[in-house]
């Protein structure tokens, strides 16, 4: 297994060099894109600018692969596949820093943007409905003004044949509810009117909505879009702001709070004093059903203009980068394709870091298997070459050890024998000594503390 191993790796080291060059150019690629929007200037300087970041980008990730590729799969000490490891885990994480997401701005920049002018578009209808919700609250007030002015028109009515003073005529009376009347009535007009000027506001805001709605949907380039799009986006608020401005509700608390404290009662105009009193105490009873009618309208009034004005947000314009962070989560699979491109090699390194592991506990097994019958006779000359270097050189050396001992024999009694060197040069062994013989062979010698026999 060791040898294919072996051979697989080594059948591979070509595609993976391709490989990761191919990665790291995408890479590169889609970084220029990213980057080129971020940048603001000349166009040359733009140009050169995105290029040279891209290119080293492009660098930086095939050299940092490559280190690991030749590092990390054969170091075999925990403490160095440690700091391997952590090395690999930061570049990683600086790799993404650098370039992972301007390639998801490249990827998914243009569906950002429109994401980014969707979500908007939403907002803004949102807050054109509500404004025009509010411009038509007051209307709810519409008749109960009307039906108020219907009740005066009809007492003054009843009044002209003296169903309230017990004298028919145009007197004091019918001139104080025909006056209440009028003034309902006008007020009536106005909130109507209203109406209708929130109604066309109201469709000229649509047509905005429908003008931005087809800069979204639209084709082209999503930068001519958006500024367009902000264009729309401009007159729709004015529009907004407009629509605002129509409700009523103000002017009816205060047309309601005028009636009420405005309220003059008219002289008593009869012929007779009875007349005069009679009509007097009809006034004081139309001035109370004055004072409760327009105490409502206010009240009511007051409970409309007291909700929160509409206040639509101005557009923010985003670049490819900002929009595909900001809406990250909308779009996973374009960040998951632009991390992939420059962590997949981080897989081929953790391929071969599995494949030496394998061929490390095969052993001494994998050179064996790798060697052929040509090796093997190799090897079998170059150990008889090697053995017949070594029988010359135990040969001299025993014709030291001879000399010395014959030089020992003629030295005078009395004197120190080196015994060391006149011992014949031995070996230990497993079973003892080994002693080297003249003609090179060697002899299995007793241990130390026994005779020879």
């Amino acid at each position: 297994m060791a040898s294919a191993l072996r051979d697989g790796v080594s059948g591979l080291d070509v595609t993976m060099r391709l490989t990761l060059a191919v990665l790291a150019l995408a890479s590169g690629v889609y970084t220029y894109l990213g980057v080129r929007d971020l940048l603001d200037g000349a166009p040359v300087i733009t140009f050169l600018a995105a290029l040279i970041y891209s290119a080293a980008v492009s660098v930086a990730i095939y050299a940092f692969w490559s280190f690991l590729m030749r590092f990390l799969p054969h170091v075999k000490d925990w403490a160095s596949r440690v700091w391997l490891t952590l090395a690999l885990v930061l570049g990683a994480a600086m790799i993404v820093a650098m370039s992972s997401w301007l390639n998801a701005a490249a990827l998914a920049g243009s569906a950002a943007i429109e994401q980014h002018l969707a979500v908007t578009l939403q907002a803004y209808t949102r807050d054109l409905d509500a404004a025009h919700n509010r411009a038509l609250g007051t209307q709810s007030l519409l008749p109960d003004i009307q039906l108020a002015s219907t009740r005066f028109a009809r007492l003054a009515e009843a009044e002209r044949g003296g169903a309230l003073t017990g004298t028919g005529g145009s007197g004091t009376v019918v001139q104080l509810l025909t006056q209440m009347s009028g003034q309902l009535d006008d007020l009536g007009r106005e909130v109507g009117e209203s109406a209708e000027r929130a109604k066309s506001l109201y469709e000229e805001g649509g047509g905005h909505l429908a003008e931005m709605r087809e800069l979204v949907s639209g084709q082209g380039p999503i930068k001519g879009r958006s500024d367009a799009f902000a264009g729309a986006a401009l007159k729709l608020v004015g529009t907004i702001a407009a629509l605002e401005q129509t409700s009523m509700a103000p002017a009816v608390k205060r047309a309601a709070e005028d009636l009420s404290a405005g309220f003059i009662a008219p002289a008593a105009n009869g012929a007779s004093a009875d007349l005069q009193g009679r009509q007097s105490e009809v006034v004081g009873s139309v001035e109370r059903a004055v004072t409760v009618q327009a105490a409502a309208l206010a009240a009511a009034a007051e409970a409309i203009a007291a909700e929160p004005a509409v206040e639509p947000a101005r557009f923010q314009p985003l670049s490819t980068a900002e929009a595909v962070l900001r809406y990250s989560g909308d779009f996973l699979p374009s960040w998951a394709g632009a991390i992939s491109i420059d962590l997949l090699p981080a897989v081929l390194v953790l391929i071969l870091c599995v494949v030496e592991a394998a061929i490390r506990r095969e052993g001494s097994l994998a050179a064996a298997e790798t060697m052929s019958a040509a090796d093997l006779i190799a090897a079998m000359r170059l150990l008889r070459e090697v053995d017949e270097e070594r029988v010359p050189a135990r040969l001299a050396a025993r014709a030291e050890v001879a000399a010395g001992a014959a030089e020992a024999a003629v030295r005078p009694e009395g004197s120190e024998e080196p015994r060391a060197e006149a011992d014949p040069p031995r070996e230990d062994g497993p079973a003892g000594l080994k002693d080297v013989t003249e003609d090179g062979s060697v002899t299995q010698l007793p241990p130390r503390g026994r005779k020879r026999e």
